[in-house]
């Protein structure tokens, strides 16, 4: 991540993605901006044009995430909320349409027209220094502008737009191969790989995940490939399970239809986020075993069951985004890595707020939901 010191001044008094280019020669674009809870609108806007230092991307692929359904049907992402309209979307790629002033300049090869790349959706404002105990931890850093976050006035614009400026900085060039839809889930991939990686061996040892949406899933074929020996998924959903199989679990367990979680599991990831399954999960991870928390809980008071935290002796660790696995999941991806079963549905962006409502629905079915942003 990088450090952006002094910018967020200047940009609160014309709003963050305030420069754009005048509508010349059809010089618009479509972007997917929620105005309110309940409010998602395909809105046109003036084509970005790059500042220094800055990288003009057309975008192709999107995928929509929990925290863009929230923004949408709340208003509020966690304790973000909207002050005003918001560009959704932080799992994004595309391909360099222009470079800024400065980015030309330094004849960086990796970023020539028509490159395909993604982007990491994070900037730390200010200084960027950490205390010691978490020097290199810059997803704890506590100033973060992140895509599509409203956690910041004026708020971060996201990915889900035909064009979008981005600090040369945070773009990562795709390996040969690797296609931009298949780019666009480097970002929840990397989530999954900081969340196994908070676990310093996995190799040959048993493994469940609780809760098998995307970063579920995600979890699974994380583990996998970093060499887990059994790995086991658990959810109330069978199509959920049906694509953790195809990720890469040799178990299931259907919790609606009255399976039980295995007991004693070395390593247990609990990507639920829901305060009902912490019992469970405790009683399912060893004695003396470890149990990674992926899933957000809630920052409201919720009952749980926590006795066998203590009597078990386990440790229960969190799981924040991640720091530079985005790279680990490019080479994942250049390796083999195939997402294509988390994929589900892929919708135009002109459909989006259908895309929404779909990756919302228990009963759709869906794992990843995917926009599509560019009519090429």
């Amino acid at each position: 991540m990088t450090a952006v010191a002094g910018e967020d001044r200047r940009r609160a008094a014309v709003g963050e993605e305030s420069r754009t280019a005048p509508d010349v020669g059809g010089r618009r674009m479509r972007a997917v901006v929620v105005h309110g809870a309940g409010d998602l609108r395909v809105d046109e806007r003036d084509r970005p044009v790059p500042g220094a230092g800055e990288v003009l991307l057309a975008m192709e692929w999107g995928g929509i995430c929990g925290s863009d359904i929230a923004y949408w049907r709340n208003g509020t992402s966690g304790t973000a909320a909207l002050a005003h309209p918001l560009v959704l979307g932080h799992e994004v790629a595309g391909r360099v349409a222009a470079l800024g002033p400065g980015v030309a300049e330094r004849g960086d090869t990796r970023l020539g027209e028509g490159t395909p790349v993604t982007v990491h959706p994070a900037r730390l404002v200010g200084d960027g220094v950490l205390p010691e105990r978490i020097a290199g931890r810059a997803n704890l850093y506590p100033h973060v502008r992140y895509f599509g976050s409203a956690a910041f006035t004026p708020h971060t614009d996201g990915g889900f737009s035909e064009y979008r400026t981005v600090r040369a900085e945070q773009i990562r060039p795709l390996p040969n191969g690797v296609s931009t839809e298949q780019g666009a889930l480097a970002e929840p991939l990397a989530v999954a790989l900081h969340a196994v990686g908070r676990v310093p061996d996995l190799r040959g040892r048993t493994v469940l995940v609780n809760g098998a949406g995307p970063i579920g899933s995600l979890v699974v074929a994380a583990a996998r490939h970093r060499g887990a020996g059994t790995v086991i998924a658990a959810d109330l959903s069978a199509a959920a399970l049906a694509v953790a199989r195809a990720m890469g679990a040799e178990e299931t367990r259907d919790l609606a239809r009255g399976d039980v979680l295995p007991q004693e599991v070395d390593v247990v990831f609990e990507a639920s986020g829901a305060p009902a399954a912490l019992g469970p999960v405790l009683r399912a991870t060893a004695r003396g075993g470890t149990l990674v928390q992926v899933g957000n809980l809630p920052g409201a008071a919720a009952p749980a069951v926590l006795g066998d935290l203590v009597t078990r002796e386990i440790t229960w660790i969190g799981s924040y985004r991640f720091v530079e696995e985005m790279d680990d999941a490019l080479r994942a991806l250049q390796e083999g890595l195939d997402l294509t079963p988390l994929i589900t549905h892929r919708f135009p962006l002109a459909r989006a707020e259908e895309a929404l409502a779909i990756a919302a629905d228990p009963a759709a079915g869906s794992s990843k939901v995917m926009l599509r942003l560019s009519d090429a």
